[in-house]
């Protein structure tokens, strides 16, 4: 296994269950992947990666029912406050309405036949068309953090079959209803660190895999802790990560378009942890923040919990950050959400904070995405074997794909191919009960 992210924790859990060797090799010193935990002044848990249950995302209420974890649902209003320069704008504006009047037109054409000329259009240069610079503004902070996407390496085509892949974009924009419609009370990392305690000593940290040799009786995978043989390996990281692993024989020629012609997102994620929600008073916290850098903020409080906010920072915006230290960068956040939930917010008693494109072995956030003028890279992400190689990660998920449900959807179907494979090469075997195979 190579990854241990919720897909591979999840694909190596059910393998190990059903009575096969498994080892999982992840490059990072920690198991999650994109998914990431850390501890608050209070005590409570805040995820800086994936954290949302979105509606029908049984796979993942399932998981943390397993796991022993809570999930509740969001506290947010029927629509976030737009907010620019401490003035609120309203849905009945005629920004508000001109954004409005774009997402459904493309809400219509995605279910339509797409030109193919809009594989070669950015998404930037579609909203220069939008009338009125503050309703382009919107719709440009609505994009790039629903996608994480830079929007002029991003085409039409690549963003409205995302639409339509995950259901419209008011499933993907909505918290009730939604994509982010509930969060688990222990926190989404949590889940990673119980599913890596149950695999205790079958994964090992800081070894990133350099190569992978295939051959007629398996795989050959060089790494940073050694070289390891195994009948079957599943690659679960995505494709712009995945191409630094060198194969021999070369992978087919779809594999490596997949990896040549995506890029990893770009995203920032902040928690600010207070004593409690004291917003909740006055206003909802819940809003789109149009004022540069461009952000999403969320009330991810847990029930009787302290006070959790959570900022979203995409694309460019993201990048932007990094130059700032972390006090000018904090305040660079807050002070916006200040305008509107009061000054309490510009004193934090924790924060926590994370540039994915900063981490080397996630490379970004949220996902892989197709760059400009190729199709290669829209969801789901092709998932053959090759030979002894399997594929899986969220991308390649057929429902879901970019959230932890994908994730983990797409490790149980991998580990599924691999035990079915097994059997069929070996079919005198029980699987549980006789030798264990090494994938």
């Amino acid at each position: 296994m190579i990854g241990a992210g919720m897909a591979g924790l999840v694909a190596a859990r059910e393998l190990h269950r059903q009575g096969i060797d498994v080892l999982v090799l992840e490059s990072a010193d920690r198991p999650g992947g994109r998914v990431l935990a850390e501890t608050t002044v209070f005590g409570s848990r805040v995820d800086l990666g994936g954290q949302w249950i979105g509606h029908g995302h049984h796979r993942f209420e399932k998981l943390a029912a397993e796991l022993g974890a809570d999930v509740f649902a969001m506290h947010t209003p029927a629509r976030p406050v737009i907010v620019e320069g401490g003035a609120t704008v309203g849905y009945g504006s005629r920004d508000a309405l001109a954004a409005i009047a774009t997402l459904l037109t493309w809400e219509i054409v995605s279910r339509l036949r797409t030109p193919r000329s809009w594989q070669r259009q950015s998404v930037r240069s579609w909203l220069r068309r939008i009338p009125g610079r503050r309703a382009r503004r919107l719709m440009e902070v609505l994009v790039s953090i629903s996608t994480t996407a830079d929007l002029d390496r991003y085409s039409m085509h690549a963003l409205l079959d995302m639409a339509r892949y995950q259901g419209g974009f008011t499933a993907m924009l909505s918290t009730a209803g939604g994509a982010q419609e509930s969060l688990v009370t222990q926190a989404a990392g949590t889940l990673a660190e119980r599913l890596a305690g149950e695999l205790d000593g079958r994964i090992v940290f800081d070894s990133a895999v350099t190569a992978l040799h295939r051959d007629a009786t398996g795989v050959t995978i060089h790494s940073a802790s050694g070289a390891y043989r195994a009948e079957k390996v599943i690659v679960t990281v995505p494709p712009p990560m995945a191409a630094r692993i060198a194969h021999q024989p070369p992978l087919p020629a779809h594999r490596i378009r997949l990896q040549d012609n995506t890029y990893m997102g770009s995203v920032y994620k902040a928690i600010a942890v207070f004593e409690r929600p004291f917003w909740r008073e006055r206003v909802d916290a819940e809003m789109i923040v149009l004022t540069e850098p461009g952000m999403a903020v969320f009330d991810t409080s847990p029930p009787d919990g302290p006070g959790h906010l959570c900022v979203l920072i995409a694309g460019p915006e993201a990048r932007d950050l990094e130059e700032l230290g972390p006090d000018a960068r904090r305040s660079t956040i807050l002070g916006p959400i200040a305008d509107r939930l009061g000054s309490e917010v510009l004193a934090p008693r924790g924060w926590h904070e994370k540039a994915w494109r900063q981490d080397v072995h996630a490379g970004g956030g949220y996902s892989a995405l197709p760059s400009i003028g190729h199709d290669d890279g829209y969801f789901p992400h092709a998932a053959e074997p090759t030979g002894p190689i399997h594929w899986s990660g969220t991308e390649t998920a057929r429902e879901h794909a970019g959230y932890i449900e994908g994730a983990i959807e797409s490790g149980e179907r991998a580990a599924h191919e691999v035990i079915a494979a097994l059997s069929a090469a070996a079919p005198e075997r029980s699987l549980g009960t006789d030798s264990p195979k090494h994938p």
